[in-house]
């Protein structure tokens, strides 16, 4: 199923051929591959953090910052405050605890992957005592030895700037009373600075970064303008220039401007060309900073993006909803997407569950096999957040992991061992689905929603049903492990051969084929509760978290021919160890019953006796 455009894009260096269109997943096999992380943002600088490393035993550890926020804030009286919570205060400093714990971590087999906000800046040019935060740095802290000379005088000329010259200024969170300033990506000079960052990063031992902050304003300084008019130019004739978008002369034209995100219904033709140059320009500086510059100086570097997706916010939110897909997650290690608030609370009554498993399905479709995670901004719910992102392909677990709460300490430290334990029912693990649900980019990329709408009403019918399903992205190819399954687009037809789980609602079942030949493995994620007396309350922590046992599962499985006579076992993270399981295999099906579980329960089939 090939489902690609032609895209090429002047001096952004994006000139496509049809051979590479849509092999980008094949060209690069994953470059590491992890089951188990953790990720702080805050209280790291606990001197209890080490100890709960080594006991939860997390292969990646994010944590640490090289980026805008550690060159704007580190040294500022605010170190201690959102958004990095520095443990110390000083550039050389903090550095050097940095250098200290990413020593510590590697020491305990952990590999450290540090934050890197790539243009989101805190300061001010100037005051009543002269430049704070990041120009502070700029004008007084650069030190040459260490970042290599300032690519331009002036920090103002680095900054996106509006319709007047102007630099964009925010005073969102005002840290200390500061306010926000945006790099431009398209800055060359910007590019040199993130360069050093990166550099300096690397010598203090991370190995690797996750970016965030890919986010374009409106910006209109002279590099956005140039770069638009030469993408416009390799993607139009002059003649559709005029026709479609009223331009008489790209060369002397002047925008007005040149948005990313916005609302869906005041997106047009226009609009959503300017948020596809973008997200394809915010690329293009990743690539040329992280992939071809940082991973020069370290060829193993761990790269991941910080993605926001939400319940599929597209056009006004995800920072690559346009980008093409054979660039789409090129050149990544693994990525993060936060579903905000969407899916941090339950309202069980009416059959909201506060899941990702529609996002983490098309992640692990649209990623090819790649690692992921979702920052679910989850600290009450701790197991099912662990839970769906084992039984989806993910790596639990994206944020908020309690560690100073010794209840959720003991829950995160159980669930990763039951996830190590059984290594190899989860690494490199991909779906099994009897049917393929298909997400509707291209029709995304037309600026019509309207599918996406009929996407997430089917998908969340299919989880209802307990449909064995994976998600693709419609402009990928389908891969050969999912080429037999039915593929749905706009209704879930009937299937009377499919498999069948006595299951109530709020339990979503999923299934897996492992490395190992001869294995099948059946998720079952269950998120019933008790609900908070406050409705939609995210909880005060994981004693709000209250799960109800579910009752006995009973299964009727479509089992592959190659099985014969199956063993069937089950283990949960209460019971790690297999206990076998009554099974009967007759006409090509499979029945079992799944035992009462809380949260989170695997059944493993081994063919001819293989299951342990």
């Amino acid at each position: 199923m090939k489902l690609m455009t032609f895209i090429r894009s002047g001096s952004l260096a994006l000139l496509l051929s049809a051979a590479f269109i849509g092999q980008a997943h094949a060209m690069e096999p994953p470059r590491v591959l992890f089951t188990r992380m953790i990720a702080h943002w805050t209280e790291y600088g606990d001197p209890d953090y080490v100890k709960f490393v080594a006991e939860a035993r997390p292969e990646v550890a994010q944590v640490g910052f090289y980026g805008g926020h550690f060159w704007s804030l580190s040294h500022t009286p605010q170190f201690k405050g959102y958004p990095a919570h520095f443990p110390v205060q000083g550039l050389k400093e903090c550095g050097d605890w940095f250098s200290d714990l990413n020593r510590q971590l590697h020491g305990l087999n952990v590999k450290v992957v540090g934050h890197f906000n790539i243009k989101f800046l805190v300061g001010d040019p100037d005051g009543p005592d002269g430049p704070r935060g990041f120009f502070k740095f700029y004008r007084d802290l650069w030190d040459e030895r260490e970042l290599g000379p300032k690519p331009v005088a002036n920090p103002l000329e680095l900054l996106e700037r509006d319709a007047a010259g102007a630099p964009i200024v925010n005073e969102k969170y005002k840290i200390g009373g500061m306010k926000e300033y945006w790099g431009c990506l398209l800055n060359p000079h910007w590019r040199t600075v993130l360069k050093a960052w990166a550099k300096r990063g690397i010598e203090r031992g991370v190995d690797g970064y996750m970016i965030n902050y890919f986010y374009r304003h409106d910006c209109l300084c002279e590099h956005c303008q140039r770069a638009f008019r030469e993408y416009l130019g390799g993607r139009f004739s002059a003649e559709l220039l005029r026709e479609k978008f009223g331009i008489a002369d790209l060369g002397t034209h002047v925008f007005k401007e040149i948005v990313a995100w916005h609302a869906p219904e005041e997106s047009t033709p226009l609009r959503r060309e300017m948020l596809r140059f973008s997200q394809i320009a915010n690329k293009r500086a990743y690539d040329e900073v992280f992939v071809d510059y940082a991973r020069k100086l370290k060829p193993d570097l761990i790269l991941g993006q910080w993605n926001h997706l939400g319940d599929f916010n597209q056009v006004s939110g995800d920072e690559r909803c346009l980008l093409p897909a054979d660039l789409w997650g090129r050149s990544e290690d693994y990525a993060w997407y936060s579903t905000g608030a969407s899916a941090c609370y339950t309202d069980l009554a009416n059959g909201w569950l506060g899941e990702g498993t529609l996002q983490a399905r098309y992640l692990a479709g649209a990623l090819g096999g790649k690692p992921f995670t979702l920052g679910k901004y989850e600290s009450t719910r701790t197991r099912v957040a662990i839970a769906e992102l084992a039984a989806n392909g993910g790596a639990p677990m994206g944020f908020y992991t309690r560690f100073k709460d010794p209840q959720a300490r003991a829950e995160i430290t159980r669930y990763y061992h039951f996830i190590e334990q059984h290594d190899e029912v989860f690494r490199g693990a991909r779906p099994h689905a009897e049917a393929v649900l298909l997400y509707p980019r291209r029709s995304i990329h037309e600026g019509d929603l309207g599918p996406l709408t009929t996407f997430k009403t089917l998908g969340h019918q299919l989880l209802d049903e307990h449909r064995l399903f994976a998600i693709l992205p419609d402009d990928i190819d389908v891969p050969a492990h999912l080429q037999t399954a039915r593929v749905l687009k706009a209704a879930a037809a009937a299937d009377d051969a499919r498999s069948r789980f006595d299951a109530p609602t709020t339990v979503r079942v999923s299934a897996s084929v492992p490395t190992k030949d001869g294995e099948l493995h059946f998720h079952f994620v269950n998120y019933n509760r008790e609900e908070t007396a406050k409705p939609k309350s995210p909880g005060r922590g994981i004693e709000d978290e209250k799960p109800i046992a579910t009752k006995d599962i009973m299964c009727d499985i479509l089992l592959p021919a190659s099985f014969g006579h199956p063993r069937v076992s089950v283990f949960t993270p209460e019971s790690p160890s297999p206990i076998p399981l009554e099974a009967r295999h007759e006409n090509g099906r499979l029945h079992f019953t799944v035992p009462s579980f809380l949260v989170y329960s695997v059944v493993e089939v081994g063919a001819g006796g293989n299951a342990r």
